[in-house]
């Protein structure tokens, strides 16, 4: 069985969590007051209060700082309009910087003082507190991560494809373009853990359904110099590869892949790109051989959706980067708020209350070029990807190369809980 945390120190300390930690609440059951609406732990007759675990200092410190800012935008936007169902939103934010031990803490802190969570990066993090969330706690969580693993849960529900399902989405890319072809060899450069080894997964369906070979390089998130790995699928003969790790592994694998005449393309999983990286060095490598894939349009696409939130951002932060964090965070928090809104009408403002509200959204967010349903707990939210390019004239560094679709391997795939 495919581990589901980044270490076993993050299993470890887990079970010592949920094994010491207090009530789900902060001493107040679920209440109702004068008006017939229920409330539960994160929520006041005046405040809705959300929790962000987010990584600001770590191996994903840019995509975090986006999601981030992008989330406390929305925050603001929303109570200037008059908050949600008469109340006010605010959000509490932990930097976990990546470390195990800091996100798992800073959940644990959190959770009784908050409704839920609109924001938990890193998908073995999020694993290793699954077993809590839906045996006891049941605030709704809105990680920034893309385990199949997490789909299943009514709590932890992953808006997007997930890995294993957009690592198809890009092979199908790959052979569409003829940059490979059935009997070729592709490269797989992979975070272990939950995150890496699902984006495996789906690059192991991909190549048994189209006649290639998969030649893997597992790595750790402290790993920075790709030079052994590029030696040995450069050695391989490999005619692409995939990159399922973060923004500075997939520059040092495209630049030292350049540097010694390693000419193949690379594509890589939604969070394996900063913008900043085209200042670099791998800046033309990047430019040259790599792409990249989402469910979502990057921020500088000219469509409306994207256009208006950039608009906003880059007026609320005139001096920071636009990158699709912005895109990603504000899904999140408005897929959040939507949500809160539905229970609001429902008169239950309770977390379960606030899961089965979630249930009823269908189709939502077309404005930045997928809809996504998050009726079955089960299934990703779509299985369409993006596939985008490095662009050093667009704002967010990323142009479309393939508008939204899912690849009929993709279709087919059963995604793995």
């Amino acid at each position: 069985m495919r581990t589901r945390v980044l270490t076993a120190a993050v299993a470890a300390l887990a079970v010592t969590l949920v094994g010491c930690s207090g009530k789900a609440t902060d001493g107040k059951a679920d209440e109702q007051d004068a008006n017939g609406m229920k409330t539960g732990p994160g929520v006041t007759s005046s405040t809705i209060s959300l929790g962000v675990l987010t990584d600001m200092t770590g191996v994903y410190a840019s995509l975090g700082k986006s999601v981030t800012q992008s989330q406390r935008l929305w925050v603001k936007e929303t109570n200037e309009e008059g908050g949600i169902c008469g109340r006010t939103i605010e959000l509490t934010v932990r930097d976990h910087g990546y470390d195990p031990q800091k996100a798992i803490a800073a959940y644990t802190e959190l959770e009784p003082k908050v409704v839920g969570f609109a924001q938990f990066i890193g998908s073995p993090f999020v694993a290793a507190v699954e077993q809590r969330i839906d045996g006891r706690d049941k605030g709704l969580v809105l990680p920034q991560a893309w385990s199949a693993n997490l789909l299943g849960s009514p709590y932890i529900r992953v808006i997007g494809a997930t890995y294993d399902v957009e690592t198809i989405n890009m092979i199908d890319y790959l052979l569409a373009e003829k940059h490979i072809a059935e009997g070729d060899r592709i490269g797989h450069v992979y975070f272990e853990g939950d995150y890496g080894e699902n984006a495996l997964a789906g690059s192991e369906h991909a190549a048994k359904e189209a006649g290639l070979t998969v030649v893997e390089q597992k790595i750790k998130p402290t790993d920075n110099d790709m030079t052994a790995q590029v030696a040995a699928l450069k050695q391989a003969g490999v005619k692409a590869v995939i990159v399922s790790a973060g923004p500075r592994q997939a520059a040092s694998l495209v630049g030292v892949a350049a540097a010694t005449g390693f000419d193949v393309p690379v594509i890589g999983n939604n969070s394996a790109f900063a913008p900043q990286l085209l200042k670099t060095q791998a800046g033309p490598a990047l430019l040259k051989n790599y792409y990249v894939a989402a469910s979502t349009l990057p921020i500088g696409d000219p469509g409306d959706g994207p256009a208006k939130l950039a608009k906003e951002y880059a007026a609320q932060y005139p001096k920071d980067v636009l990158d699709n964090g912005v895109v990603a965070g504000h899904t999140a928090a408005s897929v959040y708020g939507e949500a809160l809104s539905l229970a609001c009408e429902d008169k239950d403002l309770t977390r379960e209350g606030i899961d089965r509200a979630l249930l009823k959204i269908k189709e939502y967010g077309s404005e930045f070029g997928v809809s996504h349903d998050f009726s079955d707990p089960k299934a990703p939210t779509t299985r369409q990807s993006v596939i985008m390019k490095p662009d050093a004239e667009a704002a967010g560094g990323l142009r479309v190369v393939r508008p939204a679709e899912v690849s009929p391997a993709a279709e087919s795939f059963t995604a793995r809980p």
